[in-house]
């Protein structure tokens, strides 16, 4: 199987321009090399932050779905931490791309502010009949350290409850992935959740090595795939790729 996590920033690319500045043309022309991208790494799953369901900012479509009929993989599911209606409609967050059935998602918002907050997406892809392979995409806070430990012991709290609801369909722990704002080796959130999961399972931190953003001259490693030990991994990497403010990470791995 192959996992690809990536914020794509709206589709603005990575000029540090505000997508509403971008034109329509060229917010569909960075979404279509998105989904050459997915097709040409043949990813399985796509984890995606920073996604636009209905945003007048971004041509009031749902850029999810328009990867979805692109790329491939036909199964999709949407949890949006900012919504807002209205003549100006701004609609976006989280969401996943599978080649399998999404047997279940949920949505989970950090805050409640009307534009700016992050959060969760939960979702449990069939694999196998009746065996489910669970992910968490998360997209944590870029400027405040508290914040992010605060919404990492929220998720770590959900986390516990599903294990315990949920946990007999699954063919392994979840999957953690996203943009986690943080390096990995600073006592930030990053390290706190890697510290949860190792609790109960032989978890890997990837990549190893190399950096996500930015993407242009990439300084600092904010974007991580923690795999579970039933997944074996076989191969990480940074994706070099001018698509967005981040570079994508893409982990394959064997299932038992």
């Amino acid at each position: 199987m192959r996992l690809l996590t990536f914020n794509v920033a709206h589709a603005r690319g990575t000029l540090p321009v505000h997508q509403s500045l971008r034109s329509a043309v060229k917010i569909r022309s960075n979404l279509l090399k998105i989904a050459t991208l997915i097709k040409k790494v043949r990813a399985d799953l796509v984890a995606v932050q920073e996604i636009d369901e209905n945003s007048r900012w971004n041509g009031s479509y749902n850029h999810l779905t328009f990867l979805s009929e692109h790329c491939g993989l036909p199964f999709t599911a949407i949890g949006l931490t900012n919504e807002r209606g209205g003549r100006y409609p701004l609609n976006y967050g989280n969401g996943v791309l599978s080649r399998w059935p999404i047997m279940h998602a949920e949505a989970t918002t950090f805050g409640r502010r009307a534009l700016g907050d992050k959060g969760f997406l939960f979702i449990e892809t069939e694999v196998a009949a009746g065996r489910r392979l669970p992910l968490i995409n998360l997209h944590l806070h870029h400027a405040s350290r508290k914040q992010r430990l605060g919404q990492a012991a929220l998720l770590m709290k959900f986390m516990t409850e599903r294990a315990a609801a949920r946990g007999a369909h699954w063919v392994a722990p979840p999957i953690l992935c996203g943009d986690f704002n943080n390096p990995a080796h600073q006592p930030d959130a990053t390290a706190m959740l890697l510290g949860f999961c190792e609790q109960s399972n032989n978890y890997t931190l990837l990549p190893k090595t190399g950096r996500t953003f930015p993407a242009a001259l990439p300084a600092l490693s904010l974007d991580f795939v923690f795999v579970p030990q039933e997944c074996r991994v076989v191969h990480a990497e940074v994706v070099r790729c001018y698509l967005s403010d981040h570079r994508p990470v893409l982990v394959e791995f064997d299932l038992d």
